[in-house]
Protein backbone atom coordinates (compact mmCIF):
# COMPACT_ATOMS: atom_id res chain seq x y z
CA UNK A 1 0.00 0.00 0.00
CA UNK A 2 2.96 2.31 0.61
CA UNK A 3 3.80 2.26 -3.11
CA UNK A 4 0.29 3.50 -3.92
CA UNK A 5 0.60 6.41 -1.48
CA UNK A 6 4.00 7.35 -2.93
CA UNK A 7 2.48 7.18 -6.42
CA UNK A 8 -0.40 9.43 -5.35
CA UNK A 9 2.00 11.93 -3.80
CA UNK A 10 3.93 12.12 -7.08
CA UNK A 11 0.75 12.42 -9.18
CA UNK A 12 -0.70 15.17 -6.97
CA UNK A 13 2.58 17.09 -7.00
CA UNK A 14 2.85 16.86 -10.80
CA UNK A 15 -0.73 18.09 -11.21
CA UNK A 16 -0.01 20.97 -8.81
CA UNK A 17 3.13 21.95 -10.73
CA UNK A 18 1.20 21.93 -14.01
CA UNK A 19 -1.87 23.84 -12.76
CA UNK A 20 -0.51 25.97 -9.89
CA UNK A 21 -4.03 26.11 -8.46
CA UNK A 22 -3.16 25.33 -4.84
CA UNK A 23 -5.64 22.45 -4.75
CA UNK A 24 -3.91 19.12 -5.28
CA UNK A 25 -0.97 20.01 -3.03
CA UNK A 26 -3.25 19.43 -0.04
CA UNK A 27 -4.11 15.94 -1.29
CA UNK A 28 -0.40 15.24 -1.60
CA UNK A 29 -0.17 16.17 2.10
CA UNK A 30 -3.00 13.75 2.85
CA UNK A 31 -1.23 11.01 0.90
CA UNK A 32 1.94 11.72 2.88
CA UNK A 33 0.00 11.35 6.15
CA UNK A 34 -1.47 8.06 4.88
CA UNK A 35 2.03 6.88 3.90
CA UNK A 36 3.21 7.58 7.45
CA UNK A 37 0.18 5.67 8.80
CA UNK A 38 1.09 2.80 6.48
CA UNK A 39 4.63 2.81 7.86
CA UNK A 40 3.20 2.63 11.38
CA UNK A 41 1.22 -0.49 10.42
CA UNK A 42 -2.30 0.97 10.21
CA UNK A 43 -4.72 -1.01 8.00
CA UNK A 44 -5.88 0.17 4.56
CA UNK A 45 -9.20 1.55 5.81
CA UNK A 46 -7.43 3.59 8.49
CA UNK A 47 -4.93 4.89 5.94
CA UNK A 48 -7.75 5.92 3.61
CA UNK A 49 -9.59 7.71 6.42
CA UNK A 50 -6.41 9.56 7.40
CA UNK A 51 -5.85 10.50 3.74
CA UNK A 52 -9.35 11.97 3.40
CA UNK A 53 -9.41 13.73 6.76
CA UNK A 54 -5.93 15.29 6.43
CA UNK A 55 -6.53 16.30 2.79
CA UNK A 56 -9.84 18.00 3.56
CA UNK A 57 -8.50 19.71 6.68
CA UNK A 58 -5.53 21.06 4.76
CA UNK A 59 -7.73 22.12 1.84
CA UNK A 60 -10.32 23.98 3.89
CA UNK A 61 -8.15 25.50 6.59
CA UNK A 62 -4.85 26.34 4.90
CA UNK A 63 -5.78 27.02 1.27
CA UNK A 64 -7.43 30.44 1.92
CA UNK A 65 -4.43 31.50 4.02
CA UNK A 66 -1.97 30.27 1.37
CA UNK A 67 -3.83 32.02 -1.46
CA UNK A 68 -3.73 35.26 0.50
CA UNK A 69 0.05 35.16 0.83
CA UNK A 70 0.90 33.62 -2.54
CA UNK A 71 -0.86 36.42 -4.46
CA UNK A 72 -1.03 39.31 -1.97
CA UNK A 73 -0.63 42.18 -4.44
CA UNK A 74 -3.49 41.71 -6.85
CA UNK A 75 -3.57 44.62 -9.24
CA UNK A 76 -6.93 45.78 -10.45
CA UNK A 77 -7.19 45.95 -14.21
CA UNK A 78 -8.75 48.76 -16.19
CA UNK A 79 -12.01 46.92 -16.72
CA UNK A 80 -12.60 46.46 -12.98
CA UNK A 81 -12.14 50.18 -12.44
CA UNK A 82 -14.52 50.98 -15.30
CA UNK A 83 -17.60 49.58 -13.55
CA UNK A 84 -19.56 52.39 -11.93
CA UNK A 85 -17.92 55.18 -13.93
CA UNK A 86 -19.85 57.61 -16.10
CA UNK A 87 -18.89 57.72 -19.78
CA UNK A 88 -19.78 59.89 -22.77
CA UNK A 89 -21.33 58.11 -25.73
CA UNK A 90 -19.53 59.05 -28.97
CA UNK A 91 -21.66 56.97 -31.34
CA UNK A 92 -25.30 56.04 -30.75
CA UNK A 93 -25.53 52.78 -28.82
CA UNK A 94 -28.06 50.46 -30.45
CA UNK A 95 -27.73 46.77 -29.65
CA UNK A 96 -30.00 45.69 -32.48
CA UNK A 97 -27.88 47.58 -35.03
CA UNK A 98 -24.64 46.52 -33.29
CA UNK A 99 -23.44 50.11 -33.06
CA UNK A 100 -22.07 52.22 -30.28
CA UNK A 101 -18.90 53.62 -28.79
CA UNK A 102 -18.09 55.49 -25.62
CA UNK A 103 -15.04 57.24 -24.20
CA UNK A 104 -13.66 56.08 -20.88
CA UNK A 105 -10.49 57.69 -19.47
CA UNK A 106 -9.62 59.09 -22.89
CA UNK A 107 -9.95 55.73 -24.66
CA UNK A 108 -12.72 54.81 -27.03
CA UNK A 109 -14.51 51.53 -26.29
CA UNK A 110 -17.18 49.59 -28.10
CA UNK A 111 -20.37 50.04 -26.08
CA UNK A 112 -23.66 48.21 -25.72
CA UNK A 113 -26.76 48.93 -23.68
CA UNK A 114 -27.62 46.57 -20.82
CA UNK A 115 -31.16 46.37 -22.28
CA UNK A 116 -31.59 45.54 -25.97
CA UNK A 117 -34.57 47.87 -26.35
CA UNK A 118 -32.77 50.94 -24.97
CA UNK A 119 -30.99 53.16 -27.51
CA UNK A 120 -28.46 55.58 -26.05
CA UNK A 121 -28.03 58.72 -28.17
CA UNK A 122 -24.70 60.24 -29.16
CA UNK A 123 -23.23 62.67 -26.56
CA UNK A 124 -25.39 61.20 -23.76
CA UNK A 125 -23.86 60.26 -20.43
CA UNK A 126 -24.26 56.65 -19.25
CA UNK A 127 -22.99 54.49 -16.41
CA UNK A 128 -20.80 51.42 -16.96
CA UNK A 129 -22.47 48.43 -15.28
CA UNK A 130 -20.20 45.70 -16.66
CA UNK A 131 -17.45 44.90 -19.11
CA UNK A 132 -17.90 42.02 -21.54
CA UNK A 133 -14.69 41.27 -23.39
CA UNK A 134 -13.76 44.62 -24.95
CA UNK A 135 -17.25 46.10 -24.70
CA UNK A 136 -18.63 48.42 -22.07
CA UNK A 137 -22.15 47.53 -20.98
CA UNK A 138 -23.97 50.76 -20.24
CA UNK A 139 -27.01 51.79 -18.25
CA UNK A 140 -28.77 54.91 -19.51
CA UNK A 141 -31.19 57.00 -17.52
CA UNK A 142 -32.76 59.98 -19.22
Amino acid sequence: MGIIWIGLIVVFLIIEIITVGLTTIWFAGGALAALIACGLGLNTVGQSVIFLVVSLLLLFFTRPWALKYVTPHRTRTNYEEAVGQTVRVTETVDNRASTGTAVLNGQEWTARSEADDVVIPKDAMATVVAVSGVKLILKYEK
